[in-house]
C-alpha cells in the first residue's frame, strides 16, 4: 500500500497574499483612482452641498425679495429669506416705466450684432492663423498674444474712438472689445487638431480655403464656436464701463449701467414709479424693484447658457489643451 499523498491548504495563503497584492496595486494606481472612504466621501458631500447654497442662496433671496412688498421688505429689514406676503408690483413698475425695457432691448441688440460680429472675426483670425501655410501667421500671432499681456491704456483707446467719432455711437460697446486674442487661441488650437488629411483632400478634390473653412472645418468645430460665443455673449452683455465712457445719452444705456446707477448710487428710474432713497428706511422699502431689476439682468443668460453648458468640456478644455 502505498502513503497518501499530503494535501496543501492554499485558501489561508491566498487569503494572506490578497492584501499584499491589493497593496502593490494601489502603489501603482493614482490617488485620485484609488476608492474614496466613508470620511471622504461625506467631506465631498458637505463640500458640495455648502458650493449649491453659496451659489443657489443668494439667488433665492434676490428672487423672493424681487416678489415680496415693501411692507415685507420693510418688516425684515432687508432681504427676505422667509415668503411672506408676494407681488408682482416691482416688475410691473419697472416693465411700465420705459426705462428698463428700453435698457434691456439695448443690451439684447448690442450683444447680438457684437457676438455675431466677434465671433465671425475670430473664426477667421484662428482659421488663417491654424494654417501652416498662411503668410505671416507666425509674427500676427506673436502681436496677438502681446496683446494678451500689455493694454494701450484707457486714455489711447478713448482717443482713438473719439477719433474715429464713435461717441455716443453703440458701435463704440461694440468695437473696442470685438476680438479676444485669447478666444482667437481656443479656436486656433481646436482647428490644428482637426486632422490635416480631411482639408487636404478637400484641397484635392478642388475645395477652397472658405469652402474648407465653411463645410468642414466649422461643421466640426461647433462646440468651440459656441462656447466662444458665449463668452462674447455673456461680456457684451455684462459690461457697462465702455457705456460710462462712450455714451452721454441716457436713453443709449444698456442694461447693466440703468441697473449700476440704480442699484449702487440709488438713481431713482425716471418714469418707473419708484420711490428715492431716502435714508435707511427708504432704500429697504426700494429693495423690491432693485431685486427686480437684478433678475431681468440675469435673465438673458441664464436662458442661453443650459444650451451651450454641455459644449463647454469638449469645446474649451479640448480646444485649450489638445493641438
Amino acid at each position: 500500500m502505498s502513503a497518501p499523498t499530503p494535501t496543501l491548504e492554499v485558501a489561508p495563503v491566498t487569503a494572506k497574499l490578497a492584501p499584499a497584492r491589493r497593496l502593490r496595486r494601489s502603489k501603482h494606481r493614482p490617488t485620485w483612482e484609488e476608492d474614496p472612504s466613508v470620511v471622504g466621501l461625506v467631506g465631498k458631500g458637505v463640500v458640495l452641498v455648502l458650493l449649491v447654497l453659496a451659489i443657489v442662496f443668494p439667488l433665492y433671496t434676490v428672487l423672493l425679495t424681487s416678489f415680496s412688498t415693501q411692507a415685507e421688505t420693510l418688516r425684515t429689514g432687508g432681504l427676505v429669506v422667509v415668503p411672506g406676503e408676494l407681488t408682482v408690483e416691482a416688475y410691473r413698475q419697472i416693465l411700465t416705466g420705459g426705462v428698463v425695457t428700453r435698457a434691456a432691448a439695448v443690451s439684447i441688440g448690442i450683444t447680438a450684432v457684437g457676438t455675431l460680429l466677434s465671433t465671425v472675426v475670430s473664426v477667421m483670425a484662428a482659421y488663417g492663423l491654424s494654417r501652416p501655410s498662411s503668410l505671416g501667421h507666425r509674427p500676427i500671432l506673436f502681436v496677438f498674444l502681446i496683446t494678451m499681456f500689455f493694454g494701450a491704456g484707457l486714455i489711447p483707446t478713448y482717443l482713438v474712438v473719439s477719433g474715429l467719432g464713435l461717441i455716443n455711437s453703440y458701435w463704440a460697446l461694440i468695437l473696442p472689445g470685438a476680438v479676444s486674442a485669447f478666444n482667437i487661441l481656443i479656436l486656433r488650437n481646436f482647428f490644428m487638431g482637426i486632422d490635416a488629411a480631411i482639408t487636404d483632400a478637400a484641397r484635392v478634390d478642388g475645395a477652397g480655403e472658405w469652402r474648407i473653412l465653411a463645410r468642414i472645418v466649422l461643421p466640426m468645430s461647433g462646440a468651440v464656436v459656441a462656447v466662444v460665443a458665449l463668452f462674447y455673449g455673456v461680456s457684451y452683455f455684462n459690461a457697462f464701463f465702455n457705456a460710462i465712457l462712450y455714451i452721454n445719452d441716457n436713453d443709449k444705456w444698456p442694461l447693466q449701467l440703468v441697473l449700476r446707477s440704480y442699484v449702487l448710487q440709488g438713481v431713482n428710474l425716471p418714469g418707473a414709479g419708484a420711490q428715492p432713497d431716502t435714508g435707511t428706511s427708504g432704500a429697504v422699502a426700494g429693495l423690491p424693484i432693485k431685486m427686480a431689476v437684478m433678475v431681468l439682468a440675469i435673465i438673458p443668460i441664464l436662458v442661453v447658457y443650459p444650451f451651450v453648458q454641455r459644449h463647454f468640456t469638449k469645446g474649451v478644455i479640448f480646444g485649450a489643451i489638445k493641438g
